[in-house]
Protein backbone atom coordinates (compact mmCIF):
# COMPACT_ATOMS: atom_id res chain seq x y z
CA UNK A 1 0.00 0.00 0.00
CA UNK A 2 1.15 3.20 -1.30
CA UNK A 3 0.31 5.82 1.99
CA UNK A 4 3.66 7.66 1.44
CA UNK A 5 3.17 11.60 1.47
CA UNK A 6 4.24 12.39 -2.00
CA UNK A 7 6.10 15.35 -3.66
CA UNK A 8 4.19 18.30 -2.99
CA UNK A 9 3.21 15.77 -1.74
CA UNK A 10 6.55 15.34 0.01
CA UNK A 11 9.77 14.10 -0.59
CA UNK A 12 13.57 14.16 -0.29
CA UNK A 13 15.09 14.39 3.11
CA UNK A 14 13.13 15.78 6.06
CA UNK A 15 13.71 19.59 7.77
CA UNK A 16 15.35 22.14 5.69
CA UNK A 17 14.43 24.26 2.99
CA UNK A 18 11.60 22.03 1.55
CA UNK A 19 10.43 22.09 5.45
CA UNK A 20 10.78 25.78 5.30
CA UNK A 21 8.83 26.20 2.12
CA UNK A 22 5.53 24.16 4.07
CA UNK A 23 6.11 20.57 3.45
CA UNK A 24 6.68 18.90 6.60
CA UNK A 25 8.36 15.04 5.39
CA UNK A 26 8.63 14.19 9.04
CA UNK A 27 5.09 14.86 9.39
CA UNK A 28 4.47 12.47 7.03
CA UNK A 29 6.47 9.74 7.80
CA UNK A 30 4.98 10.20 11.56
CA UNK A 31 1.66 9.55 10.20
CA UNK A 32 2.88 6.57 8.37
CA UNK A 33 3.61 4.49 11.10
CA UNK A 34 0.69 5.56 13.59
CA UNK A 35 -1.73 4.58 10.71
CA UNK A 36 -0.29 0.98 10.11
CA UNK A 37 -2.66 -1.00 13.13
CA UNK A 38 -5.81 1.19 11.47
CA UNK A 39 -4.95 -0.11 7.92
CA UNK A 40 -3.90 -3.76 8.61
CA UNK A 41 -7.55 -4.15 10.62
CA UNK A 42 -8.94 -4.07 7.26
CA UNK A 43 -7.20 -6.83 5.78
CA UNK A 44 -9.40 -9.81 4.20
CA UNK A 45 -9.08 -12.56 1.98
CA UNK A 46 -7.49 -11.40 -1.06
CA UNK A 47 -5.53 -8.38 0.48
CA UNK A 48 -2.86 -8.24 3.71
CA UNK A 49 -3.62 -4.45 3.77
CA UNK A 50 -0.29 -3.72 4.51
CA UNK A 51 2.24 -0.32 4.02
CA UNK A 52 4.95 0.27 2.47
CA UNK A 53 4.71 -0.69 -1.55
CA UNK A 54 4.23 1.23 -4.29
CA UNK A 55 0.75 -0.37 -5.33
CA UNK A 56 -2.02 -1.62 -3.41
CA UNK A 57 -2.39 -5.24 -4.40
CA UNK A 58 -5.41 -7.76 -4.80
CA UNK A 59 -5.77 -11.20 -5.10
CA UNK A 60 -9.40 -12.16 -6.88
CA UNK A 61 -8.48 -16.03 -6.78
CA UNK A 62 -7.63 -15.64 -3.00
CA UNK A 63 -10.98 -13.88 -2.36
CA UNK A 64 -12.63 -17.10 -3.90
CA UNK A 65 -13.22 -15.64 -6.96
CA UNK A 66 -12.13 -18.79 -9.38
CA UNK A 67 -13.34 -17.33 -12.49
CA UNK A 68 -12.86 -14.03 -13.18
CA UNK A 69 -15.75 -11.53 -12.08
CA UNK A 70 -16.40 -8.26 -13.60
CA UNK A 71 -15.26 -5.65 -11.87
CA UNK A 72 -17.32 -2.39 -10.96
CA UNK A 73 -15.71 1.31 -9.64
CA UNK A 74 -17.11 4.09 -7.75
CA UNK A 75 -15.42 7.56 -6.69
CA UNK A 76 -17.01 9.90 -4.49
CA UNK A 77 -15.89 12.39 -1.76
CA UNK A 78 -17.81 13.62 1.35
CA UNK A 79 -18.46 17.17 0.24
CA UNK A 80 -19.22 20.12 2.63
CA UNK A 81 -20.41 17.60 5.94
CA UNK A 82 -16.09 18.02 6.06
CA UNK A 83 -16.92 21.70 7.36
CA UNK A 84 -18.96 20.50 10.42
CA UNK A 85 -16.23 18.34 11.26
CA UNK A 86 -13.29 20.97 11.05
CA UNK A 87 -15.86 23.31 13.56
CA UNK A 88 -16.03 20.08 15.99
CA UNK A 89 -12.16 18.85 15.65
CA UNK A 90 -13.96 15.14 14.81
CA UNK A 91 -12.92 13.50 11.58
CA UNK A 92 -12.99 9.85 12.22
CA UNK A 93 -16.82 9.75 11.30
CA UNK A 94 -16.24 11.25 7.89
CA UNK A 95 -13.91 8.80 7.04
CA UNK A 96 -16.66 6.44 7.51
CA UNK A 97 -18.98 8.79 5.15
CA UNK A 98 -16.25 8.23 2.65
CA UNK A 99 -16.21 4.63 2.74
CA UNK A 100 -20.08 4.51 3.05
CA UNK A 101 -20.63 6.83 -0.24
CA UNK A 102 -18.70 4.90 -2.69
CA UNK A 103 -19.49 1.45 -1.54
CA UNK A 104 -23.29 1.84 -1.42
CA UNK A 105 -23.04 2.75 -4.89
CA UNK A 106 -21.44 -0.19 -5.57
CA UNK A 107 -23.87 -2.94 -3.78
CA UNK A 108 -27.12 -1.40 -5.69
CA UNK A 109 -25.24 -2.97 -8.84
CA UNK A 110 -24.94 -6.11 -6.90
CA UNK A 111 -21.11 -5.93 -6.56
CA UNK A 112 -19.20 -7.03 -3.12
CA UNK A 113 -17.05 -4.31 -2.24
CA UNK A 114 -13.58 -5.73 -2.08
CA UNK A 115 -10.61 -2.73 -1.82
CA UNK A 116 -10.57 0.86 -1.14
CA UNK A 117 -8.78 3.53 -2.17
CA UNK A 118 -7.98 7.34 -0.71
CA UNK A 119 -6.73 10.44 -1.02
CA UNK A 120 -6.45 12.81 2.17
CA UNK A 121 -5.31 16.17 0.22
CA UNK A 122 -4.49 19.65 2.61
CA UNK A 123 -2.35 23.09 3.04
CA UNK A 124 -0.50 21.51 6.11
CA UNK A 125 -0.95 18.12 7.20
CA UNK A 126 -1.92 17.92 11.17
CA UNK A 127 -1.03 14.06 12.23
CA UNK A 128 -3.18 13.92 14.52
CA UNK A 129 -6.54 14.86 12.46
CA UNK A 130 -5.17 12.48 9.47
CA UNK A 131 -5.20 9.68 11.58
CA UNK A 132 -8.00 10.17 13.18
CA UNK A 133 -9.76 10.61 9.21
CA UNK A 134 -7.44 7.32 8.65
CA UNK A 135 -9.01 5.66 11.58
CA UNK A 136 -12.66 6.64 10.31
CA UNK A 137 -11.53 5.18 6.73
CA UNK A 138 -10.73 2.07 8.53
CA UNK A 139 -13.98 1.30 10.60
CA UNK A 140 -15.66 1.89 7.47
CA UNK A 141 -13.81 -0.62 5.25
CA UNK A 142 -14.15 -2.73 7.92
CA UNK A 143 -17.98 -2.85 8.42
CA UNK A 144 -18.13 -2.88 4.68
CA UNK A 145 -15.44 -5.91 4.12
CA UNK A 146 -13.24 -4.45 1.51
CA UNK A 147 -9.65 -3.86 2.47
CA UNK A 148 -7.74 -0.65 2.24
CA UNK A 149 -5.00 -1.06 -0.27
CA UNK A 150 -3.81 2.32 -0.86
CA UNK A 151 -3.99 5.88 0.12
CA UNK A 152 -2.45 9.44 -0.59
CA UNK A 153 -1.47 11.88 1.65
CA UNK A 154 -1.02 14.93 -0.04
CA UNK A 155 0.75 18.31 1.28
CA UNK A 156 0.31 21.33 -0.69
CA UNK A 157 0.87 24.91 0.43
CA UNK A 158 -0.55 27.46 -1.94
CA UNK A 159 -3.16 25.36 -3.22
CA UNK A 160 -4.62 24.50 0.01
CA UNK A 161 -4.88 27.05 3.04
CA UNK A 162 -1.70 26.44 5.72
CA UNK A 163 -3.96 27.82 8.16
CA UNK A 164 -4.92 24.99 10.73
CA UNK A 165 -5.80 21.60 9.58
CA UNK A 166 -8.41 22.22 6.38
CA UNK A 167 -8.23 19.15 4.30
CA UNK A 168 -10.52 17.35 1.68
CA UNK A 169 -10.85 13.50 1.12
CA UNK A 170 -11.52 11.68 -1.96
CA UNK A 171 -12.01 7.66 -1.69
CA UNK A 172 -12.82 5.17 -4.24
CA UNK A 173 -13.88 1.46 -4.42
CA UNK A 174 -14.04 -1.59 -6.53
CA UNK A 175 -16.58 -4.33 -6.05
CA UNK A 176 -16.54 -7.76 -7.83
CA UNK A 177 -19.46 -9.50 -9.40
CA UNK A 178 -19.03 -13.38 -9.69
CA UNK A 179 -18.98 -14.90 -13.17
CA UNK A 180 -22.93 -15.95 -13.37
CA UNK A 181 -24.77 -13.91 -11.47
CA UNK A 182 -26.95 -10.81 -12.49
CA UNK A 183 -25.40 -7.27 -13.00
CA UNK A 184 -28.26 -4.98 -11.19
CA UNK A 185 -30.55 -3.37 -11.79
CA UNK A 186 -32.16 -5.86 -13.90
CA UNK A 187 -34.71 -3.71 -15.68
CA UNK A 188 -35.97 -6.74 -18.32
CA UNK A 189 -37.48 -8.36 -14.91
CA UNK A 190 -39.29 -5.17 -13.57
CA UNK A 191 -43.22 -4.93 -14.23
CA UNK A 192 -46.06 -3.48 -13.34
CA UNK A 193 -46.86 -4.08 -9.42
CA UNK A 194 -43.24 -5.11 -8.35
CA UNK A 195 -43.09 -3.38 -4.50
CA UNK A 196 -40.89 -0.90 -3.65
CA UNK A 197 -39.18 -1.29 -0.43
CA UNK A 198 -37.33 1.56 1.67
CA UNK A 199 -34.61 1.39 3.95
CA UNK A 200 -34.43 3.79 6.89
CA UNK A 201 -31.47 6.23 6.80
CA UNK A 202 -29.25 7.10 9.74
CA UNK A 203 -29.87 10.93 9.13
CA UNK A 204 -28.54 13.48 6.67
CA UNK A 205 -25.87 11.03 5.20
CA UNK A 206 -23.33 13.31 3.64
CA UNK A 207 -25.84 15.10 0.69
CA UNK A 208 -27.03 18.68 0.98
CA UNK A 209 -24.85 20.28 3.60
CA UNK A 210 -24.43 23.45 1.56
CA UNK A 211 -27.62 23.96 2.78
CA UNK A 212 -27.83 22.36 6.57
CA UNK A 213 -24.95 24.75 7.25
CA UNK A 214 -26.84 27.49 5.76
CA UNK A 215 -30.12 26.81 7.75
CA UNK A 216 -27.93 26.29 11.00
CA UNK A 217 -25.93 29.62 10.45
CA UNK A 218 -29.98 31.35 9.66
CA UNK A 219 -31.37 29.69 12.71
CA UNK A 220 -28.63 31.27 14.93
CA UNK A 221 -26.95 27.98 16.02
CA UNK A 222 -23.51 27.42 16.79
CA UNK A 223 -22.45 23.47 16.14
CA UNK A 224 -21.70 23.42 20.08
CA UNK A 225 -25.33 24.17 20.94
CA UNK A 226 -27.76 21.75 21.60
CA UNK A 227 -28.96 20.06 18.90
CA UNK A 228 -32.86 21.27 18.95
CA UNK A 229 -34.20 18.07 16.89
CA UNK A 230 -32.58 15.26 19.56
CA UNK A 231 -33.89 14.54 23.03
CA UNK A 232 -30.55 14.15 24.57
CA UNK A 233 -28.09 16.78 25.24
CA UNK A 234 -26.28 15.99 21.49
CA UNK A 235 -24.79 18.98 19.85
CA UNK A 236 -25.44 20.37 16.27
CA UNK A 237 -22.43 19.46 15.45
CA UNK A 238 -22.59 15.94 16.83
CA UNK A 239 -25.64 14.97 15.42
CA UNK A 240 -25.05 16.21 11.82
CA UNK A 241 -21.90 14.17 11.87
CA UNK A 242 -23.79 10.88 12.44
CA UNK A 243 -22.21 8.84 9.45
CA UNK A 244 -23.97 7.49 6.42
CA UNK A 245 -25.35 4.39 7.06
CA UNK A 246 -23.30 1.48 5.18
CA UNK A 247 -25.83 -1.10 3.70
CA UNK A 248 -23.60 -3.47 1.97
CA UNK A 249 -23.65 -6.63 4.09
CA UNK A 250 -27.47 -6.49 4.85
CA UNK A 251 -28.02 -5.90 0.85
CA UNK A 252 -25.30 -8.77 0.08
CA UNK A 253 -27.40 -11.02 1.74
CA UNK A 254 -30.58 -10.69 -0.26
CA UNK A 255 -28.43 -10.08 -3.23
CA UNK A 256 -27.02 -13.60 -3.10
CA UNK A 257 -30.13 -15.10 -2.78
CA UNK A 258 -31.88 -13.66 -6.11
CA UNK A 259 -34.60 -11.40 -3.77
CA UNK A 260 -33.72 -8.09 -5.83
CA UNK A 261 -34.81 -6.85 -8.92
CA UNK A 262 -32.91 -3.58 -8.32
CA UNK A 263 -31.80 -0.73 -6.07
CA UNK A 264 -30.90 2.89 -5.74
CA UNK A 265 -28.79 4.46 -3.24
CA UNK A 266 -30.32 7.96 -2.76
CA UNK A 267 -27.83 10.65 -1.82
CA UNK A 268 -27.82 13.82 -4.09
CA UNK A 269 -30.71 14.09 -6.15
CA UNK A 270 -32.61 12.40 -3.46
CA UNK A 271 -35.62 10.32 -4.07
CA UNK A 272 -37.04 11.60 -7.04
CA UNK A 273 -33.47 11.83 -9.30
CA UNK A 274 -32.00 8.47 -8.12
CA UNK A 275 -34.85 6.25 -8.28
CA UNK A 276 -35.60 6.47 -12.03
CA UNK A 277 -31.85 5.86 -12.46
CA UNK A 278 -32.44 1.98 -11.72
CA UNK A 279 -36.11 1.79 -13.50
CA UNK A 280 -36.85 1.04 -17.31
CA UNK A 281 -38.22 3.56 -19.68
CA UNK A 282 -41.96 2.05 -19.25
CA UNK A 283 -42.22 2.49 -15.32
CA UNK A 284 -42.02 5.00 -12.58
CA UNK A 285 -42.07 4.44 -9.23
CA UNK A 286 -45.21 5.50 -7.53
CA UNK A 287 -44.62 6.22 -3.47
CA UNK A 288 -46.15 7.44 -0.44
CA UNK A 289 -44.92 9.44 1.63
CA UNK A 290 -46.34 8.38 4.50
CA UNK A 291 -45.06 5.10 4.45
CA UNK A 292 -41.94 5.58 6.48
CA UNK A 293 -40.59 8.23 9.34
CA UNK A 294 -38.58 10.70 8.67
CA UNK A 295 -35.56 11.45 10.99
CA UNK A 296 -35.87 14.36 13.40
CA UNK A 297 -33.17 16.20 11.92
CA UNK A 298 -34.30 16.24 8.60
CA UNK A 299 -37.84 17.08 10.14
CA UNK A 300 -36.26 20.14 11.50
CA UNK A 301 -33.92 21.41 8.20
CA UNK A 302 -37.28 21.28 6.20
CA UNK A 303 -39.14 23.43 8.42
CA UNK A 304 -36.57 25.54 9.98
CA UNK A 305 -35.52 26.68 6.36
CA UNK A 306 -38.56 26.37 5.21
CA UNK A 307 -38.03 24.11 2.41
CA UNK A 308 -40.83 23.25 -0.68
CA UNK A 309 -41.71 19.61 -0.49
CA UNK A 310 -40.71 19.03 -4.08
CA UNK A 311 -36.77 20.88 -3.31
CA UNK A 312 -37.12 18.34 0.39
CA UNK A 313 -37.54 15.19 -1.95
CA UNK A 314 -34.44 16.14 -4.41
CA UNK A 315 -31.79 17.32 -2.16
CA UNK A 316 -31.95 15.21 0.85
CA UNK A 317 -33.20 10.94 1.57
CA UNK A 318 -36.19 12.61 3.40
CA UNK A 319 -35.44 9.13 5.88
CA UNK A 320 -34.85 6.66 2.82
CA UNK A 321 -31.04 5.63 2.37
CA UNK A 322 -31.75 2.61 -0.20
CA UNK A 323 -35.13 1.67 -2.17
CA UNK A 324 -35.12 -2.09 -4.05
CA UNK A 325 -37.39 -3.06 -6.39
CA UNK A 326 -38.64 -6.69 -5.12
CA UNK A 327 -40.95 -8.90 -7.04
CA UNK A 328 -44.60 -9.36 -4.98
CA UNK A 329 -43.96 -12.76 -4.23
CA UNK A 330 -40.28 -12.32 -2.59
CA UNK A 331 -41.11 -9.25 -0.30
CA UNK A 332 -42.38 -11.55 2.76
CA UNK A 333 -38.83 -12.98 2.42
CA UNK A 334 -37.20 -10.38 1.13
CA UNK A 335 -38.27 -7.79 4.77
CA UNK A 336 -37.62 -10.83 7.29
CA UNK A 337 -34.26 -11.00 5.91
CA UNK A 338 -33.39 -7.52 5.95
CA UNK A 339 -34.87 -7.18 9.24
CA UNK A 340 -32.55 -9.83 10.70
CA UNK A 341 -30.02 -8.17 9.06
CA UNK A 342 -30.48 -5.11 11.34
CA UNK A 343 -32.31 -2.86 8.65
CA UNK A 344 -35.10 -0.68 9.25
CA UNK A 345 -37.58 -1.60 6.37
CA UNK A 346 -40.28 0.13 5.24
CA UNK A 347 -42.81 -0.88 2.24
CA UNK A 348 -43.07 2.50 0.53
CA UNK A 349 -44.88 2.00 -3.15
CA UNK A 350 -44.87 -0.15 -6.32
CA UNK A 351 -43.67 0.14 -9.85
CA UNK A 352 -46.51 1.70 -12.56
CA UNK A 353 -46.84 2.66 -16.31
CA UNK A 354 -45.01 5.38 -16.65
CA UNK A 355 -47.07 7.86 -17.94
CA UNK A 356 -45.12 11.56 -18.36
CA UNK A 357 -41.98 12.82 -17.78
CA UNK A 358 -41.83 11.94 -13.80
CA UNK A 359 -40.05 8.80 -13.18
CA UNK A 360 -41.13 9.09 -9.47
CA UNK A 361 -44.48 10.46 -8.25
CA UNK A 362 -44.58 10.86 -4.49
CA UNK A 363 -47.77 10.89 -3.13
CA UNK A 364 -49.02 13.35 0.10
CA UNK A 365 -46.34 15.23 0.00
CA UNK A 366 -48.33 17.93 1.94
CA UNK A 367 -48.24 15.87 5.01
CA UNK A 368 -44.70 16.64 5.18
CA UNK A 369 -45.72 20.34 5.95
Amino acid sequence: MDNQPSSDEAGGSGGGAYEAAGVSIQSGNELVNRIKTHVASTARPGASATIGGFGGLFNLAGAGYVSPPSLIGAIDGVGTKLMVAHAMNKHDTVGIDLVAMNVNDLVVQGAEPIFFLDCFSCGKLDVDVAESFVKGVSAGCREAGCALIGGETAEMPGLFSSKGSTYDAVGAAVGAVAQGCTLLPDKESMEVGDVLVGLGSSGCHSNGFTLVRNIVEKAGLSYHDKAPWEDTNTSVGESLLTPTKIYVRSLMGVTKQNLIKGMAHITGGGLTENIPRMLPGNLAADIDINTWEVPAVLKWLRSTGKLPDEEFARVFNTGLGMVLVVGKAKVALTVRELEAAGETVYKVGNLIERTGEKGCVLRNMNDWS
